[in-house]
């Protein structure tokens, strides 16, 4: 980790420098233990996502584009921020789930290529999303919307870090090291604080408890199946989060 910084501001460097694709790599060199380190700022990498998206899909309207092409770019520009590693982790996992045994699992796991599991998961994904987006239409809710979803999805996974061991030892999981019970605390507090903003009390309060039986249905199902997590499973964590903070958002009136 850099010492050229403040450690909140290296740390944050460190985060978007692993989880997006933005040319930081010479600014903050991230060594081992750095990402559990600076998992508190996994949501604030996500509100970074979910501004470019809002962007993509304001920049998208303005042109005269319709809502449903806007929010197919929207999720386009996300993707291509992070390298659509958090889809990757989620049809890993999703063909994962067809595995016979722990070894198999982990070993489809590993494995780069698409099964019939992990394209059905992508495609409830992002239909999920698009069709979210496009229903609130409305560049302003939509802004708020997707740096809700990105911002809370990214909350809940050092909280998962810390609670369940990687299921490899030489993993990219393990690499990470657990997080302290602070820095999941701190991520879990900027994730409840931008649903608030973004949403208000009530609704909040809703995408708050669906990402808490969230996190608990993937922790346990990662301990059941492989023994532990690993940076696929997180990303369909992330993935899960984002259609389910969408969903609020549809749910509670950000229409048109």
């Amino acid at each position: 980790m850099t010492d050229r910084w403040p450690r909140p501001i290296a740390e944050i460097a460190v985060t978007l420098a692993f989880a997006t694709r933005l040319p930081l790599a010479h600014l903050a060199h991230v060594a081992e233990g750095d990402i559990a380190r600076a998992s508190w700022a996994m949501p604030v990498a996500g509100a970074l996502v979910g501004a470019a998206a809002a962007l993509a899909y304001a920049v998208a309207v303005r042109l005269g584009l319709p809502p449903t092409v806007a929010a197919a770019l929207a999720i386009a520009a996300g993707m291509a921020l992070t390298g659509a590693m958090h889809e990757d982790g989620l049809a890993d996992t999703a063909d994962a789930l067809g595995g016979d045994d722990r070894a198999r699992k982990l070993e489809i796991m590993h494995d780069s290529r698409l099964g019939t599991f992990g394209a059905c998961a992508l495609v409830l994904s992002i239909l999920l999303r698009w069709a979210a987006i496009a229903s609130i239409a409305r560049p302003g809710a939509v802004a708020l919307a997707l740096i809700a979803a990105h911002t809370a999805a990214r909350a809940a996974l050092p909280a998962v870090m810390a609670a369940v061991p990687p299921a490899r030892s030489d993993g990219l999981a393990a690499s990470f090291g657990a997080p302290a019970r602070e820095a999941a605390a701190a991520a879990a507090l900027i994730g409840a604080l931008a649903l608030v903003l973004c949403f208000g009390f009530g609704p909040a309060l809703v995408a708050a408890a669906l990402l808490g039986v969230a996190a608990v249905a993937v922790a346990r199902l990662s301990l059941n199946a492989i023994g532990g997590h690993t940076g696929d499973v997180l990303g369909a964590l992330e993935q899960l989060g984002e259609v389910l903070v969408l969903l609020v958002a549809v749910a509670s009136g950000a229409r048109p």
